[in-house]
């Protein structure tokens, strides 16, 4: 009996150390092998110009041309088709998109529309710690109590029978 059970832990034992093995793992196909998903598309490297005083004008929304075959080819895979047409400009349903979301109107004076949205909010986007103690305001500071003379205020309110509350507390100014 006795060898049956050292046999058996034997047995359990072996087990669990070879599974703890990568190549036993891979051979008995208990290995997870997951894509990884950065290395699907490699990005191009960036690349230095020789002449930095000549620079083209950036144009917004214009792809990089290093990556111009790959995204087309992404492009191709998924969706079955070029999203913009031969005359580069973007299909029906991508211009009401667009529209729809406003990418012809520009503002102006946006810089002044946006320092004016960020003044009105200033107060609710204060950090907690800082309305906690009053930091960079112009609020007074929270008032100290006196320990002392708060007790004395609490106990001759408690010999003369009046609630603790009664009469105003002593604060301690700077």
């Amino acid at each position: 009996m006795f060898r049956h059970i050292a046999l058996g832990s034997f047995f359990v034992g072996s087990l669990i150390s070879l599974s703890a093995c990568e190549t036993v793992k891979d051979e008995l196909g208990l290995a997870r092998h997951t894509p990884d998903e950065f290395m699907v598309m490699k990005r191009a490297p960036l690349e230095v110009p020789e002449d930095l005083a000549h620079l083209p004008k950036p144009q917004p929304g214009a792809q990089r041309p290093q990556e111009t075959p790959a995204l087309a080819q992404a492009k191709q895979a998924v969706i079955g088709q070029d999203s913009v047409t031969k005359t580069g400009q973007a299909s029906g349903a991508e211009q009401a998109l667009l529209m729809k979301a406003g990418a012809g109107k520009n503002t102006e004076d946006i810089r002044e529309l946006v320092n004016k949205e960020a003044a009105e909010q200033s107060d609710t986007n204060t950090p907690v710690m800082k309305k906690l103690l009053n930091i960079g305001s112009d609020q007074p500071a929270a008032t100290i109590v006196d320990p002392v003379k708060e007790a004395e205020r609490i106990q001759s309110n408690q010999k003369s029978g009046t609630p603790i509350t009664t009469g105003e507390t002593p604060t301690i100014n700077d």
